[in-house]
């Protein structure tokens, strides 16, 4: 629509007797501003674009979130309900436990009454006959038996109580803990929410400003072809019948221009630069950037954006690391030049890909930025460096 509008403006007529004179136009200084401006709507799109996707996330997040809270707080209700029920066995454990150390205590008493000394065998020789005798050693042992089974279970109970209030107390400290991060965890996806819902609505107040210049500027050109298209007509009218020839056939040849984009500047400034629009406007995802919809929301995996950096400059390579890492040929680093591809041993050997820029620094989506430029001199990047350089096209 927008080169249909320029075309009039494009032309050249012929004025006077043979003479050969654009007519002032604005068509260039429009024509820039336009363009300016659509890029600004189409970056600005994209940015929204992805903003959505991250809000969509978020509240997705948040809902997850809440249902964890949820779940958990019903989790300690139930746990409450638990300890509520063992506080009750141990109220029972404790007055067994009493109970026991009631009889143990009087048991204690009568012996020491007696003196401490009746030993067992002093007992049993106190018998009058065998039958008495007999008597006396079953007494003796049922005695023995029930203070000893008695003593067992008091230390058992006391275990179990104690095993019990430990048991309840690590259960409501994990729940309680639990709610305490799911707790943090909201308020953060909450700011999150919050700064991207600003940022959403300043981008959608500068897009109706965007497209509300890029219609006074239309605007502009059509009045402008107008009142150019009224000179035509006034001067047309003037003209000689040898002008009218040399018009018509300026105009065979003039009215036929299209918009020529500008030159490209080379395959490889190609590559190099055509992830510069990703940047801060993007996103990694493992497996992305292999269908329209990624690529236009700038989504993607290391080894998927390198290979199409170069599809932009119309070469094909592979688009994994498992197929860039053997493809070309491996040179030495320090024989590395702008184009050539560096790997990096992230999580395993070759595990990330990029294009290298020159000077130690490479553009890539990372894990952690999505498409940036990063230093492989310093930092994180210097240390999974591992000198694996591989040159996939001549420039």
């Amino acid at each position: 629509m927008l080169k249909k509008k320029l075309l009039v403006l494009n032309t050249s007529i012929i004025l006077g007797v043979g003479g050969l004179i654009s007519i002032p136009s604005v068509s260039a200084e429009y024509s820039t501003q336009i363009q300016q401006v659509e890029k600004t709507i189409s970056d600005t799109e994209n940015k929204l674009s992805v903003l959505k996707e991250k809000v969509k996330k978020t509240d997705i997040a948040i809902q997850e979130n809440n249902k964890l809270i949820a779940q958990t707080e019903s989790d300690i209700k139930k746990e409450q309900a638990e300890i509520q029920k063992l506080e009750e066995e141990i109220k029972v454990l404790n007055e067994t436990i009493a109970k026991r150390t009631e009889i143990l205590k009087s048991r204690a008493q009568s012996f020491q009454e007696s003196g401490g000394k009746v030993s067992y065998i002093e007992v049993l020789l106190g018998s009058e006959d065998f039958s008495n005798f007999i008597d006396r050693v079953f007494a003796v042992s049922q005695i023995a038996n029930a203070d000893s089974d008695l003593i067992k279970q008091h230390e058992l109970d006391k275990a179990a109580v104690e095993e019990k209030q430990s048991e309840v107390k690590k259960k409501l400290e994990e729940l309680t803990g639990k709610k305490t991060e799911l707790d943090g965890m909201k308020s953060l996806l909450l700011q999150q929410k919050e700064q991207n819902d600003t940022l959403k609505n300043d981008l959608e107040e500068a897009q109706k400003g965007n497209k509300a210049k890029l219609n006074e500027l239309e605007a502009k050109v059509q009045a402008e072809q107008q009142a150019q298209k009224a000179t035509q007509k006034v001067t047309v009218q003037n003209t000689s019948s040898s002008s009218k020839e040399s018009s018509s056939n300026s105009g065979k040849s003039g009215g036929k221009v299209a918009y020529t984009p500008p030159a490209n500047d080379g395959s490889l400034n190609t590559v190099l630069t055509a992830g510069n629009k990703y940047i801060g406007n993007s996103v990694y995802v493992f497996g992305g950037g292999r269908n329209a919809y990624d690529i236009a929301n700038g989504r993607f995996d290391c080894s998927a954006f390198v290979s199409w950096a170069f599809r932009q400059a119309g070469i094909s390579i592979g688009s994994s690391t498992e197929a860039l890492r053997t493809q070309g040929k491996k040179i030495s680093y320090s024989e590395a030049r702008p184009g050539d591809l560096v790997f990096f041993d992230t999580y395993k050997r070759d595990g990330h890909v990029a294009i290298y820029l020159g000077g130690g620094k490479f553009i890539g989506s990372q894990s952690s930025t999505g498409v940036a430029i990063a230093n492989m001199n310093s930092g994180y990047y210097q240390k999974t460096f591992k000198g694996h350089v591989r040159r996939v096209a001549n420039f």
